[in-house]
């Protein structure tokens, strides 16, 4: 997808070739077209992990990916750093250290599949 007006022509190719599901990558394109994108994936039954909750609160399958409130904290560290003199040049950076998983459990029923309880253990959020 280069630009929202190809999100329909992306989900009709996945079912034309019979994609198993969708993964939608962090990206400011797909994350403010989030309604929509859960949408057509609920539309074309087609299952889709995401790597933002927002989309799972929204009404997607289920997401895998950097934990928020835990990388704003961190980044106030950097600002506070900044704030006292350092370089923002000298800041290593990092990667996320806290993922999170969501699973919207009623979609998932919509769509019927049956999350494994391995799974549903890990779960930091299910949405019911």
């Amino acid at each position: 997808m280069r630009k929202p007006d190809d999100l329909d022509g992306a989900f009709a190719l996945a079912v034309k070739e019979r994609a198993g599901g969708v993964l939608v990558l962090a990206s400011s394109h797909f994350f403010s077209q989030a309604p929509r994108i859960v949408s057509l994936a609920a539309k074309t039954r087609l299952p889709a992990i995401y790597e933002h909750q927002g989309f799972v609160e929204a009404g997607g399958l289920m997401s895998y990916g950097p934990s928020h409130p835990d990388t704003f904290r961190r980044l106030a560290g950097y600002v506070d750093r900044i704030l006292k003199g350092a370089k923002p040049a000298d800041l290593p950076v990092e990667q996320p250290t806290k993922l999170e998983l969501a699973v919207n459990l009623k979609t998932a029923k919509t769509l019927g599949l049956t999350i494994p309880q391995s799974l549903l253990l890990r779960v930091d959020q299910v949405i019911q």
